[in-house]
């Protein structure tokens, strides 16, 4: 918990900035005051949960983290003050979460049709359509930061809302990048449920576009289909998956995670863009997230990971955080505990972002 230091003050991108006070009524994520020219990450909220097939809420999550934020202290052992290079979450858009909340209903009712109803075709049209607008929104606002120079983060939202994000990403490096992917999910059916932008097919979306990356790397994947196993299997060069419970396997074995990840990260090119769906842990650290699973990483599996990118030479060009979400009413303890998860992550993931670009130094 943040608390006002007895004196003092550090160096930091404001002069009046004490990065030991509780932070201020107008402070934004992470209670960071500095204003958006002056950071070097901007993130990008995108609240949007059409196609979560077992449970809504995620179009909360931008909400939950930003709300848990202020309550994270922000120096860090791993990552010192790597926070002083600026973080800046762009305002949550009122218009997307009030489209999204009124085509829910539609999809819910979707999935109470039977199988071939008449009725399903129209609805399935309107959702693909308000997801390619979705689509546009993100493309748009992704490719406007990239073009400010500033490194982009997003955070969702269920985890189709990449997709777009990532096709940015791979135009501003002509496909010369990797995407680690952490989740319980493969992520690689085809159009599920019909929609062409599930949450569930977003990285067959991306690993079958043009624009590809050079690699998709998966991680904690432990519920999937024959369907994502054999195109797996089909693309050895393309994507490498750390299946779950082999993974788990090893360990119980006696190897380290430490050198596992390292192992993974090594699978990777040395551009990595890091798409992180928050049920790719385990879910006592997200009981309230749209599709949770058992197994998974513990956190400090999480961090170790993402240290590793930086003990393997490599650069994170981008990343998302998706499917936080509280699973209830936002003042629940799930919320609660959820959005305060995501939020540690999230930091995390701003802090290594920092230091594998070279823009602050390890403490």
């Amino acid at each position: 918990m943040r608390r006002a230091a007895p004196g003092g003050r550090e160096d930091a991108m404001n002069d009046d900035f004490d990065p030991n006070a509780a932070p201020g009524p107008d402070a934004g994520i992470f209670g960071l005051p500095f204003p958006r020219e002056r950071c070097r990450l901007v993130l990008v909220p995108v609240p949007w949960d059409l196609t979560t097939s077992y449970r809504a809420g995620t179009a909360h999550g931008p909400g939950l983290v930003l709300q848990a934020s202020s309550q994270l202290d922000l120096f860090d052992l791993e990552l010192g003050k790597a926070y002083a290079q600026g973080y800046f979450l762009d305002p949550i858009p009122a218009e997307l979460l009030a489209r999204n909340e009124a085509l829910r209903p539609l999809a819910d009712r979707l999935r109470a049709l039977d199988h071939g109803d008449p009725a399903g075709q129209g609805i399935v049209a309107e959702i693909n359509a308000a997801c390619e607008q979705m689509n546009a929104w993100v493309y748009a606002k992704a490719t406007a930061v990239l073009a400010e120079g500033k490194l982009l983060g997003l955070l969702g939202g269920d985890h189709s809302v990449p997709y777009s994000a990532i096709r940015a990403v791979s135009e501003r490096h002509g496909g010369d990048f990797g995407v680690l992917h952490v989740d319980a999910h493969a992520d690689l059916r085809v159009a599920y449920e019909g929609f062409t932008h599930s949450h569930a097919s977003i990285m067959h979306n991306v690993m079958t576009a043009p624009w590809r990356p050079r690699r998709l790397v998966q991680v904690g994947i432990r519920d999937f289909c024959e369907q994502e196993y054999l195109f797996i299997q089909d693309r050895p060069e393309e994507i490498r998956t750390f299946f779950d419970r082999p993974l788990k396997s090893r360990m119980l074995r006696g190897e380290a995670f430490a050198a596992i990840a390292d192992e993974i990260v090594a699978a990777l090119p040395s551009k990595v863009y890091v798409s992180f769906d928050i049920d790719g842990l385990d879910p006592t650290l997200c009981p309230g997230t749209g599709t949770p699973v058992p197994g998974g990483l513990r956190f400090d599996e999480a961090l170790e990971l993402l240290a590793a990118l930086h003990r393997g030479g490599k650069t994170i060009v981008g990343f998302d955080l998706n499917e936080v979400s509280g699973g209830g009413p936002p003042d629940s303890w799930t919320s609660e505990w959820d959005g305060n998860v995501g939020a540690r992550l999230l930091y995390k993931l701003c802090g290594w972002s920092m230091i594998t670009n070279g823009w602050s130094a390890l403490p």
